[in-house]
């Protein structure tokens, strides 16, 4: 598979997986603030996400754009 994911579109996709990531393990942790309240299934669904969106961002590979023919690279 050729990299079809561009320079932004990459540091986006980090940044959405970190943010996702410890999301899920403050889920797992039960250290969420109380106005930030999720279900516990949010927590490996979560976790998917965010290491779907880290490989897709270091790799600058996406299956998904493959499929579609979309590339963000300049």
């Amino acid at each position: 598979m050729e990299e079809n994911v561009g320079d932004t579109d990459s540091i986006v996709r980090i940044t959405l997986g970190a943010v996702a990531g410890l999301l899920s393990l403050g889920i797992l942790a039960d250290v969420l603030p109380s106005s930030l309240t999720l279900p516990e299934i949010a927590s490996p669904i979560l976790g998917v996400v965010a290491i779907a969106l880290l490989a897709t961002g270091f790799t600058s590979k996406c299956g998904l754009y493959s499929v579609l023919g979309m590339d963000t690279r300049e």
